[in-house]
C-alpha cells in the first residue's frame, strides 16, 4: 500500500511512518514543520515534503498513485487561551477541509484520521441511585471550593466514571475539542459525498519517546518529566485523582496500521471511530508517581488544587470496538511504559 503520511516529522507521525516502513508499505511522507511542534530551526527529515495542508491546490502530483491517506497533521493541545481558537480553526477544520477536497479530486478514497478523546468532553458518569447522568460543565464556584467531582442532577450525589464508547455524545469544551470534532465532520460528510472510506481514530493521552519537551503544548507525563529533571515536584493540578487512559506512541501506531488496512475491506460512505487507548486506566496522581519512579528521584509530586476551566474530570475509554473491529489491543501498560519514559529521550 502506498501511504500519504501528513504531519510526519511529528511525534506520532515519525512512530506512524516507522511502523507503515517495518510492515512494508510505502510512505509518501508531509509536514509543514510548525515552530511551536518543531522549534524555529527545525530542518525536514529526509524525504519529507514541505507542504502546509491548507494549501487545497499544493499538492500537485503527491496524490498520484496514493492508495489512502494517514491524516496526523494538526495543532494539538487543550487550547492554552481563547486567542488560540483561530489557530485551531486554521490548521485542524480548514486543513482537514482542503486535503479532502484534495483527495478527492485526485481520486484518493480511503482515510485514517487522528482524532482525539477530547472529542467526549466529560467521560461517562453513573449516579448509584439515578443510572448514566450527563454532567454540565463543573462551575467556577465548585472548583474554587476544592468540590472537583460531577455531581448527579438528580440527588447531587457525586457520580462515579465508567467507561466511554464509541456511541457516546461528543460534547467539545475547549477549542481543541472543537476542531477535533469538526475534522470527524467534515471526513464523515466527504465519506457520504465522495462515496469514500473513513476512519476516525480517537487517542487517548499518548506518551513515549520523542515527544515534544516542556512547552504549553506538551502532554502532562511530558511535563512532569521536565519538572522532575530540573529537580522540582511535579505539579499536579486539582487533587489529582483525574482518571486518564494513557497509551503509548508504538501501540497508536499499531491502531493507525491496522485501520489503513481495514479501509480496504470497509463499505463506502460513512465514518467509523474508534478509541485509541491502553484500556488500563490511571488518575494523574498515578501518571506522576510513575514518571517519578521512572527517575529514581525522591522527588514527590505536589498536589496543587489549582484547576483550569475547561478541563474534564474523568475521560476513560472502552477499548473493546478497536479489538473485535480492528484487531486493535494496546501491547504497552503505564504501569511499565510511564517509567520507561521518564529517561526516554525527548524532542526539544
Amino acid at each position: 500500500m502506498r501511504v500519504l503520511l501528513t504531519g510526519s516529522a511529528g511525534f506520532i507521525g515519525t512512530a506512524i511512518g516507522r511502523a507503515l516502513e517495518d510492515a512494508g508499505h510505502e510512505v509518501v511522507r508531509v509536514d509543514v514543520l510548525l515552530p511551536m511542534a518543531h522549534g524555529e530551526t527545525a530542518a525536514a527529515p529526509p524525504g519529507t515534503h514541505l507542504l502546509d495542508v491548507r494549501d487545497a491546490g499544493g499538492w500537485g502530483d503527491l496524490l498520484d498513485g496514493i492508495d489512502a491517506v494517514c491524516h496526523q497533521a494538526a495543532v494539538v493541545g487543550a487550547g492554552v487561551t481563547v486567542a488560540d481558537l483561530p489557530l485551531y480553526a486554521a490548521h485542524n477544520d480548514l486543513g482537514t477541509a482542503a486535503l479532502l477536497a484534495a483527495m478527492s479530486e485526485h481520486g484518493v478514497s480511503r482515510l485514517v484520521l487522528a482524532s482525539s478523546m477530547v472529542v467526549y468532553g466529560e467521560g461517562r458518569y453513573v449516579c448509584a441511585t439515578h443510572g448514566d447522568r450527563v454532567p454540565p460543565p463543573r462551575s467556577r464556584a465548585a472548583l474554587d471550593s476544592g468540590d472537583f467531582e460531577n455531581h448527579c442532577d438528580l440527588c447531587g450525589g457525586a457520580l462515579a466514571w465508567a467507561a466511554v464508547a464509541e456511541s457516546a455524545r461528543l460534547d467539545p469544551r475547549s477549542s481543541y475539542a472543537a476542531s477535533k470534532v469538526a475534522q470527524e465532520h467534515y471526513a464523515s460528510a466527504w465519506a457520504r459525498q465522495a462515496d469514500a472510506t473513513a476512519i476516525a481514530l480517537r487517542y487517548h493521552n499518548v506518551y513515549g519517546p520523542h515527544m515534544p519537551a516542556d512547552t504549553p503544548y506538551s502532554g502532562v507525563a511530558a511535563i512532569f518529566r521536565s519538572s522532575l529533571e530540573r529537580g522540582e515536584a511535579p505539579q499536579v493540578f486539582e487533587d489529582g485523582g483525574q482518571q486518564r487512559d494513557f497509551v503509548h506512541v508504538d501501540d497508536v501506531a499499531r491502531a493507525n496500521l491496522a485501520a489503513l488496512e481495514a479501509t480496504s475491506e470497509r463499505s463506502p460512505g460513512e465514518l467509523a471511530a474508534y478509541n485509541v487507548a491502553s484500556g488500563h486506566p490511571v488518575t494523574i496522581s498515578e501518571v506522576a508517581s510513575l514518571v517519578a519512579r521512572g527517575t529514581r528521584t525522591e522527588v514527590a509530586p505536589v498536589v496543587t488544587g489549582r484547576y483550569r476551566i475547561g478541563d474534564v474530570r474523568h475521560v476513560v475509554a472502552s477499548p473493546e470496538l478497536a479489538e473485535k473491529e480492528l484487531g486493535f489491543r494496546a501491547q504497552v501498560l503505564p504501569e511499565v511504559g510511564l517509567p520507561a519514559f521518564a529517561t526516554a529521550p525527548l524532542r526539544s
